[in-house]
């Protein structure tokens, strides 16, 4: 006999937060205001999490919850908009069994016996095209392959055999303009294992450096940032503890007493060519972009000055301060002798979900695009010049939010930010959404056109702008623009 379904009164599950739970089909959204810039056609692919069944606890987190993949699709004058769930192995087998059967985050041992078998990634984080190809990731498997046009699961890929780690990570850097794909895996042999690869696929997913070496410990490496020569993998203290998570405990805790260690590995090279920095505790989630100066590499990041995930607790069960994310910038001097490395902060304004012109990544580059705090809970879209220290915000409105923006360059080969955000707005007082159509070099005179979703969009972390021609071909075919 199947049990109701009921999900805990708990602060995750209410009014935003409530789990929708469905898949969705809009065709044609309804222009609200302005109209659709001429020649913005493609898809927009985010990927987001949502509860599919309870887990029958009541310390669930949000970046739990199995993935769903949204489509926006542009294409003569209209918008589509489309959901649908991911059908990993684990959605088929709850699916099947018809409640929740996977416990607490990424713990196998809290996990229902008849999915002992059963992968735990949930491919809820960020979709990715390469060489033809739509995924959907979370970086806890391997990818989920998605029909780009249906949205349908294809299923869970290794890439031919290519992948041999365990896991893959769910912030890959697909390169526009050479069209490489640059990934990795952390504790890629397993649970807590400190194994780390690095890979680099060509146009055509044949694998062109595939590097291998130890992290200092089992951490978590939620995104890592690229140059030209090298990449720059940062290991925070968010670190698992194999005897904590069998004993029903965290996947991480929380080290304030270790030290950030920070690898360069050579985009091309070997692993003995690695060099290693390090300093004060601290953490981020997510990169804004990296580049080369000379003998400095410069990584630029939403830094915390403590611990970005405070419901992973210490060793001891300690809770630590939620502190707010700067945008800094990390350096590190090729030439010099020592291990460590210099920040200085960008701009005195909490922000998260950085973006910049994919074109520009691992470039020198001058603008990105995150989403700015305010102090009411709300946000708004934010264009940070990194020369100047200058921010120009879009706020949608008292209360409302915003998600992690897109850029879209006007054209293929338009100069740095010349082009569009793609903005994903939450009404929370109407308990819809809308998408908010800006421009890049202006966002604060507001959107050149609003489309209403009829629906809540719960959650989405991050996606990928897909051109309709490379949607035809498969390849982008992108270049660096002149100056504006």
């Amino acid at each position: 006999m199947v049990e109701p379904i009921h999900f805990p009164d708990v602060e995750l599950y209410r009014g935003w937060g409530e789990p929708m739970r469905s898949n969705v089909e809009l065709r044609g959204l309804e222009l609200l205001s302005g109209a659709i810039p001429d020649g913005l056609e493609g898809a927009l692919y985010r990927v987001g999490a949502d509860r599919q069944y309870p887990s029958g606890r009541t310390d669930d987190i949000f970046i739990d919850g199995e993935g769903q993949m949204h489509m926006f699709r542009f294409k003569d004058n209209q918008v589509d908009y489309v959901v649908k769930w991911v059908e990993t192995e684990r959605y088929k087998r709850q699916k099947a069994a018809r409640r929740g059967l996977f416990g607490r985050y990424r713990n196998r041992y809290t996990i229902d016996e008849s999915v002992k078998d059963v992968h735990l990634g949930t491919a809820n984080t960020t979709a990715m095209f390469h060489a033809g190809h739509l995924y959907s990731l979370k970086e806890d498997d391997l990818p989920y392959e998605i029909d780009p046009d249906t949205l349908e699961t294809i299923g869970r890929v290794d890439f031919g055999g290519l992948i041999s780690s365990q896991t893959f990570t769910a912030h890959p850097k697909v390169d526009p303009i050479t069209n490489e794909l640059l990934a990795f895996g952390y504790q890629a042999k397993g649970d807590a294992t400190k194994d780390f690869v690095f890979y680099v696929f060509d146009a055509e997913r044949k694998i062109k450096t595939e590097i291998w070496f130890e992290m200092p410990y089992a951490a978590c490496v939620h995104d890592f940032a690229i140059t030209d020569e090298w990449v720059v993998v940062p290991f925070f203290p968010l670190i698992t503890d194999l005897d904590v998570v069998k004993a029903g405990g965290p996947y991480y805790q929380w080290h304030p007493e270790e030290h950030v260690h920070v690898a360069l590995v050579p985009r091309y090279g070997k692993a003995e060519d690695i060099r290693w920095f390090k300093g004060p505790a601290g953490s981020a989630g997510h990169m804004l972009n990296a580049h080369r100066d000379g003998t400095k590499i410069h990584l630029d990041l939403c830094y915390y000055d403590g611990n970005c995930f405070p419901f992973f607790t210490t060793p001891q069960g300690e809770e630590t301060a939620m502190v707010p994310p700067f945008l800094t910038r990390m350096t590190f001097d090729l030439a010099s002798n020592d291990d460590s490395f210099e920040t200085k902060r960008l701009l005195n304004l909490p922000c998260e979900m950085p973006r910049t012109d994919d074109r520009y990544q691992g470039r020198p580059y001058r603008y990105g695009y995150v989403i700015a705090r305010a102090m009411d809970g709300s946000s708004g879209m934010g264009k940070v010049d990194t020369q100047t220290g200058e921010i120009d915000i879009w706020k949608p409105g008292p209360g409302d939010s915003v998600q992690e923006a897109q850029f879209v360059p006007r054209t293929p080969d338009a100069p740095e930010g010349d082009g569009w955000l793609l903005v994903l707005v939450s009404r929370v007082s109407e308990m819809r959404s809308d998408l908010a159509i800006l421009d890049a070099q202006n966002p604060s005179a507001g959107p050149v056109a609003l489309l209403k979703l009829p629906v809540r969009v719960r959650a989405t972390f991050h996606g990928t702008w897909v051109p309709e021609e490379t949607l035809e071909s498969g390849q982008y075919r992108m270049s660096l623009g002149a100056a504006a």
